[in-house]
């Protein structure tokens, strides 16, 4: 690997891909949406090119010359008003990026994928690589085009194009400015704007870790196999006690009735729906998480080498970076009756 292209470089997996290159001693470019927010590309000598992955001929100017491709550009949220945009970008886009990777006849793709493209398994059981997906009742949109898209790159593998696939957990860390609807979760926790669980897990990591896992899976995947990046399956009372202790809070966490959670994601899309911001949550995203989403990460570990760094350490260092970049701490109205609220109930 001599020069690679990374599409969505300036997000929050790609920015931390794109210095795990440069310190790899990996040419990098990096492409980026015209007008982005490029502020996790500051102060690294990374060459960008504007591009869109809706938009073929930028896609092929981005990579000339370069030997290898990340593709990591996609829309990742719960809820947006006009559903297209996630079927446009993270479907039709990875089209056109896969198709212009062939054309190029570039050595080695690496396709970030997600494990919402995976299976889930009954209770706290451990799904893996191999488990068909079979979230098509409660799946909201991201879930789906993350299926659909991860499809279409193993059938660009079947038909000779050099593809691995990575389907990261659940990522936190530095350099979430938007933050992401994962890190956002654990930004209202550590503000302590939320403080109700219901029963479910993840399986969290490291941004770093993914990032580390997308620069070994170029170097040692196999072509049209998948790589589970994660670390720690967690139940959500584990994580945000978890959080809450790194924040210097009382976890003093409250168990929500899961038709109430649903109640409480519908009531919320339907606000976001009507006057368009993001909702906190939404019925179908309390309905996915309201499983167990634990994952069997050995495959990594043993075909690629990847070793995660300890939860609680990571935790702990994205919390000081949000409160260094000023979302923490959190005095608004809003975050002021919250807080109040969980000191009485925690009585």
């Amino acid at each position: 690997m001599k020069k690679a292209l990374v599409t969505g470089a300036a997000g929050f997996i790609g920015s931390s891909l794109v210095r795990e290159l440069l310190d790899d001693g990996v040419e990098v470019r990096a492409m980026v949406l015209p007008g982005e927010d490029t502020r996790n590309l500051e102060g690294i000598g990374v060459e960008r090119v504007e591009g869109n992955v809706l938009d073929r001929e930028s896609i092929d100017r981005a990579l000339a010359g370069c030997d290898t491709l990340f593709h990591l550009a996609a829309i990742y949220s719960i809820w947006m008003r006009d559903r297209g945009d996630l079927y446009r970008v993270n479907l039709q886009g990875s089209r056109n990026v896969l198709w212009a990777a062939r054309d190029a006849e570039i050595e080695k793709v690496v396709y970030t994928s997600s494990i919402a493209a995976l299976g889930v398994k009954p209770g706290r059981e451990p799904a893996d690589e191999e488990t068909a997906f079979n979230q098509f009742d409660i799946a909201n949109d991201y879930v789906l085009t993350k299926y659909l898209s991860q499809e279409e790159a193993l059938t660009f593998a079947r038909q000779g194009v050099p593809i691995v696939v990575v389907n990261p957990c659940f990522p936190y860390g530095e350099g979430d400015v938007a933050p992401t609807p994962t890190g956002k979760i654990i930004l209202d926790v550590a503000n302590g704007v939320q403080f109700a669980y219901y029963d479910g897990g993840f399986n969290v990591v490291d941004v770093k870790d993914v990032a580390r896992g997308h620069l070994l899976a170029a170097k040692l995947g196999r072509v049209g196999e998948k790589y589970i990046l994660g670390n720690r399956n967690v139940t959500i009372r584990e994580l945000f006690e978890s959080v809450s202790r790194a924040a210097g809070m009382e976890p003093g966490m409250i168990r929500m009735p899961l038709p109430v959670a649903r109640l409480y994601g519908y009531l919320s899309m339907r606000w976001s729906d009507h006057f368009g911001s993001q909702p906190i949550s939404t019925a179908h995203e309390i309905d996915y998480s309201a499983q167990y989403l634990f994952y069997n990460t050995s495959k990594a570990r043993r075909e690629l080498g990847l070793e995660p760094r300890p939860v609680e350490e990571s935790i702990a260092r994205a919390i000081e970076w949000w409160r260094a970049e000023g979302y923490m701490p959190r005095t608004d109205g809003v975050a002021r009756f919250m807080n109040a609220l969980r000191r009485l109930l925690a009585r």
